[in-house]
């Protein structure tokens, strides 16, 4: 019974702490060094202040990846109706030859970096990264606000680019 209980106790605590919002990158996340479309390296915190005072809408996504390419015509129009946002797009496609390629293929218009060891590496893990696309904001002050979202009609969204 002890046991039982001792396994609900920690079952509980996994679940409440998993649900708590995160309202910051962590140093790993922030120093972990992103590729560019040139092939340097720079880490996430720099390109974060390159866009400092600005709404930044985080697109994690690849080309090869079905749910992703499904909500590109969405997230067009969320460019359209927030020229304001900067739309920062994180691929984790395998090679930077396909990122390229995807950006061009689907007309992914933003500012574009790529995540060189995919979901599974320690970007990914960093974020908590289970399911692409996954989008995330930055508010003007730099706060992230928006930790979580897979589905552009989330309505948190709309919320935070509404603020």
């Amino acid at each position: 019974m002890k046991k039982l209980l001792l396994l609900l106790t920690g079952l509980g605590l996994h679940i409440s702490c998993a649900q708590v919002p995160q309202d910051h990158f962590s140093k790993e996340t922030l120093s972990y060094e992103l590729q560019t479309l040139e092939g340097e390296k720079i880490p996430f915190e720099k390109v974060l202040k390159m866009y400092e005072g600005r709404t930044i809408f985080i697109d994690v996504w690849a080309s090869w990846c079905p749910d992703c390419l499904k909500s590109l015509p969405e997230v067009k129009h969320l460019q359209e109706k927030y020229p304001e946002v900067t739309f920062l797009f994180l691929s984790v496609d395998k090679t930077p030859e396909s990122w390229a390629k995807g950006i061009e293929k689907y007309d992914v218009k933003g500012e574009h970096y790529l995540i060189s060891d995919g979901m599974k590496g320690a970007f990914g893990k960093s974020i908590a990264l289970d399911w692409i696309p996954r989008y995330m904001v930055v508010n003007k002050e730099g706060k992230l606000v928006l930790f979580k979202a897979i589905e552009t009609t989330d309505e948190r969204i709309i919320e935070v680019l509404n603020q």
